[in-house]
């Protein structure tokens, strides 16, 4: 019983922040303050953003390959586990890799005449982090279905 509270609070706390951070909080930030200022909110917001997607991807992850191995119920919650386990992927990566890389070039954004091809630079990174983000929300959303039916197949 434990173990399944923690599985979906991690679930819920993952896909809460997501679906806050996406909807509310960006939204929020970039239309009451000029862009460079918004920018440099959301550069200080985003590290606590991905430590908590990987908290609770990593947990969530680990329970669902426990539930997969302990409960014999290995289509439903091995296809959870895989889910989870590429959106931890994806998140690591934007992270990790992908925001550093943005923060490193953010200030193109704020110069009075930005270099083109930085500026170009800039923008598909942009583009790569929503898209990482987008696919770890739906990843998310299909673990949570398959945890339903593995709950109501198996118990």
């Amino acid at each position: 019983m434990l173990a399944l509270f923690v599985y979906l609070l991690s679930i819920v706390c993952w896909l809460g922040a997501i679906i806050f951070f996406s909807a509310f909080v960006a939204p929020v930030i970039f239309g009451r303050l000029p862009i460079a200022e918004a920018g440099k909110v959301v550069s200080v917001l985003f590290p606590r953003y991905y430590l908590l997607g990987y908290w609770a991807g990593t947990a969530a992850v680990a329970l669902a390959a426990y539930f997969a191995i302990s409960r014999g119920a290995r289509g439903w919650w091995s296809g959870t586990a895989l889910l989870l386990a590429v959106a931890l992927a994806l998140t690591l990566y934007a992270g990790l890799v992908v925001r550093p890389a943005v923060d490193a070039i953010r200030q193109v954004s704020e110069e009075p005449n930005p270099d083109p091809a930085r500026m170009a630079e800039f923008d598909r990174l942009h583009r790569l982090s929503v898209t990482l983000n987008g696919s770890v929300l739906i990843l998310d959303l299909l673990a949570l279905a398959g945890t339903a039916g593995a709950l109501s197949r198996h118990g």
